[in-house]
């Protein structure tokens, strides 16, 4: 940028500014300024992509060798794995500034003009011709591909009214309207899900690609546009037998693979970075337990048979999740005037609506019904935590408590002293939760949650039984039979029937 910090206004005076007079600045394309300006940043160790988390050694990688290539890439992977988020953070690698001709629909290099208005004007007003600057984000288009995306969306089409008010022939290119993929010269288009482009639209997209020709209503159109072009896909439908043309297939030099977090820290620390935690003046405090419980919801449903893996369990899963269960804590510490929120386990099945609404269940889990199988990986989830923290504490004291007809609730309609001092009565309780570093003696709302998550890890281990009504009760002496919910035993005898009417006894 010139020393005055005045950006140039006409032709004139870009061409004696140093700043965007280089000899670069008139040829490098698109995909060069992306390399270049990659190249600094590696040679800086700086973040490629700042908040991608878990793919600094597997997806980062080869976006970047992408770039130094100076290809056009695509995404492969399922629905909450950053690939949107990944395309846009691309525009980092832009310039902050580019020159172009004011006014133009295609954002026309001022050394090299596309279209004829452009070519026009320079010859017009030569040195005077107005200049104007792009900033990184408005070189960035995206569009999600839907049935319904026309070449005329993508492309542009001849519009008969400019043509009447100008008095121009239709055939003449200053009648053309631009779509989407012109007005994205010298920038970044993005397309999410790829496939669902029509194959005429795809037919054009790779005839771009290759030769830079655009044929609009029949009147060939030659725009070499400078352009990156980005893509997204679920693996499902990006293959041979899919619904992607071949053609453009083969056009795409990069195929790279996106992932969901490897590791249950990983996950944590996307769902903190993007989980809306912090509610203003009021203190929360969310223990580390109740973080991984949370996350490892989101691990057991990609595992689970009774979920859908070819629509895969999205991230935004534990994110949403994590919100509910603040929100439903805060809502209790407003009911109780409580000055510290503290969310509990209990918090995790209040928060159920957004956990169902972001499943897709296979046939036994449609069966048995999406509140069971929530409820199955919640439990599930909490049992997998409980170990990791309590599996060498000897619950046999507290067990007994209950045994002898001990009962407990812990209810969002009581103040946490009033549970603190009901807990109290369970022999030894408090004295097993060294492993998550509370003490009896620490703020009500963070002892009854410890103590909770004590109580619901025995239970998920089948040393409790938990009731609505009741609350923690001693395990029921039951056959397996009566232990399994009302759905599953509707699965069961469905199954029954259906292997009886088949012949099989």
């Amino acid at each position: 940028m010139p020393s005055s910090n005045r950006l140039p206004q006409t032709l004139g005076e870009l061409q004696t500014s140093k700043e965007f007079h280089e000899a670069r600045m008139k040829k490098r394309s698109v995909k060069d300024e992306l390399r270049e300006n990659l190249i600094a940043r590696l040679k800086t160790k700086q973040q490629i992509f700042p908040g991608i988390v878990g793919f600094e050694d597997t997806v980062v990688p080869q976006i970047v060798n992408a770039v130094l290539s100076k290809q056009n890439f695509i995404l492969l992977g399922l629905r909450g794995q950053a690939k949107s988020r990944i395309l846009r953070g691309l525009t980092e690698l832009l310039d902050e500034q580019l020159p172009y001709i004011a006014g133009c629909e295609i954002r026309d290099n001022p050394y090299h003009p596309l279209c004829r208005r452009c070519r026009d004007l320079i010859a017009a007003e030569g040195a005077a011709t107005q200049i104007a600057f792009l900033r990184r984000k408005d070189r960035y288009v995206e569009k999600l591909a839907t049935p319904d995306v026309t070449v005329a969306d993508l492309v542009g089409d001849l519009d008969p009214i400019k043509a009447a008010r100008s008095g121009q022939d239709l055939s003449n290119e200053l009648t053309i309207h631009y779509g989407l993929l012109p007005r994205a010269n010298r920038g970044i288009f993005a397309i999410n899900e790829l496939p669902d482009l029509a194959g005429k639209i795809q037919v054009a997209l790779f005839n771009i690609m290759q030769e830079g020709d655009v044929q609009i209503k029949g009147y060939p159109v030659r725009l070499e546009l400078d352009i990156v072009l980005a893509f997204s896909a679920n693996p499902e439908d990006y293959t041979a037998r899919g619904k992607i043309v071949t053609p453009l297939k083969d056009r795409i030099g990069s195929e790279i693979r996106t992932h969901y977090p490897e590791t249950l820290e990983e996950g944590m620390a996307i769902t903190a970075q993007e989980a809306w935690n912090d509610r203003g003046a009021t203190k929360i405090a969310v223990p580390q337990y109740l973080r991984e419980v949370i996350e490892q919801v989101a691990f057991s449903a990609r595992e689970d048979k009774k979920v859908d893996k070819r629509s895969g369990v999205s991230q935004r899963l534990p994110i949403s999740t994590m919100e509910l269960v603040v929100s439903n804590a805060e809502r209790r510490s407003l009911l109780h005037s409580e000055k510290l929120v503290v969310p509990r386990v209990s918090d995790i099945y209040a928060a159920m609506p957004g956990i169902t609404g972001k499943l897709e269940l296979e046939y036994e889990g449609e069966m048995r019904g999406a509140d069971v199988v929530v409820r199955d990986l919640i439990r599930t989830a909490i049992g997998k935590i409980f170990d990791k923290y309590f599996s060498g504490t000897n619950t046999q004291q507290i067990e007994q408590w209950f045994n002898l007809g001990g009962t407990v609730r812990i209810d969002d309609d009581q103040p946490s002293q009033a549970i603190l001092e009901e807990l109290k009565q369970i022999q030894g309780l408090f004295a097993q939760l060294s492993p998550v570093s509370v003490k009896v003696s620490d703020a009500p709302e963070s002892a009854v949650a410890a103590a909770e998550f004590l109580l619901e890890g025995m239970y998920a281990h089948k040393r409790l039984s938990r009731s609505e009504e009741r609350g923690f009760t001693a395990q029921e002496k039951t056959s397996r039979k009566q232990e399994r919910p009302d759905q599953e035993r509707e699965y069961d005898e469905f199954q029954e029937q259906r292997r009886t009417r088949r012949g099989f006894n």
